[in-house]
């Protein structure tokens, strides 16, 4: 919960932000705030109701209740003027594709009224941020989703915002291509942008955000910085076991026992959380208990997310 006046550096707040759809709640009474240089993240599985959020930040859909502001201003009446200050990089690229990479940075430019010159010298810098400078003249469309989607991310930047909107920047991209992204997002962070980004992978969330909220069904279920989140809820390690057959990990279940502070269930393995990896592994061996496969790991947003509201973040 976000209560008191509003932070000195605080960009965005939140407070009991409402989005209803008919009868559907998709954003449930909200707090949050997000604060200036920071990266602030909303981690939840699809349909937590970040996507909802991060459209009435960016003045897109307009708040059923509760109070917004963005950039000290209200979104329900100053729009054009926080829509001018603010990038937004939506879910689905909505490049030009028929245009060279060139030109949708000129042409997405020339909406922010900037003078020719100063248009010409951002999409240059933003060529080489995006790693597309070979790529100027090439048209977007046979480009590959990673291009894609630097090429979206640096085209929102254009206009020198003074914050920028990530809708699940990463989504259906490979490894490779999400790593370069990261580092292309790092990059800003470092040069003091103020990002807000919606993901439901956790290992993005950790590497990236300073502070982010865990949403489910509409709520924010908690709020934190990511090792604030894992040291409140989980042990620092975690022991996956999984089982050739489904009896075989009901009986190992249910002589576990003490092995581990807390076990869950999940329909393809047990998940044993532990502050000693090394005597849970002898407490299991004591108790004749043989698993398939097992994997030590530190603890995760993931797990978090599991503790908090009983289900994973794919659920």
């Amino acid at each position: 919960m976000v209560d008191g006046p509003l932070h000195p550096d605080a960009l965005v707040r939140a407070r009991g932000l409402t989005k209803h759809f008919d009868d559907f709640v998709a954003v449930d009474g909200i707090d949050f705030e997000v604060r200036r240089g920071e990266v602030f993240g909303f981690l939840g599985p699809n349909g937590a109701g970040k996507t909802s959020t991060m459209r009435m930040i960016s003045c897109v859909s307009p708040s059923t209740g509760g109070e917004l502001s963005v950039l000290h201003l209200d979104p329900r009446t100053d729009g054009p003027a926080i829509r001018s200050r603010i990038g937004v990089v939506p879910q689905e690229d909505n490049l030009d594709t028929e245009l060279s990479v060139w030109d949708n940075f000129i042409v997405y430019g020339r909406y922010f009224g900037l003078p020719r010159r100063v248009l010409r010298e951002r999409a240059q810098e933003l060529l080489e941020f995006a790693r597309l400078t070979d790529r100027r003249d090439d048209r977007v469309d046979p480009l590959s989703g990673g291009m894609k989607r630097r090429l979206t991310i640096a085209r929102a930047l254009i206009n020198d915002p003074d914050l920028v909107l990530l809708d699940e920047p990463t989504t259906g991209l490979d490894p490779q291509a999400r790593h370069l992204l990261w580092d292309r997002l790092y990059g800003l962070k470092r040069r003091g942008v103020t990002l807000i980004i919606t993901t439901h992978y956790m290992d993005e969330a950790e590497q990236l955000c300073d502070r982010l909220v865990v949403m489910d069904q509409g709520r924010i279920v908690d709020e934190g910085s990511p090792r604030e989140l894992i040291h409140r809820h989980v042990t620092p390690e975690v022991i996956e076991l999984r089982f050739a057959e489904p009896a075989e990990q009901e009986a190992a279940l249910s002589s576990a026992g003490e092995a581990a502070e807390r076990i869950e269930v999940l329909a393809d393995r047990l998940l044993l959380y532990t502050r000693d990896a090394e005597a849970t592994h002898r407490a299991l061996a004591e108790r004749s208990i043989e698993p398939l496969t097992e994997l030590t790991r530190r603890a995760s947003l993931e797990d978090v997310f599991l503790a908090l509201t009983g289900r994973t973040l794919e659920e």
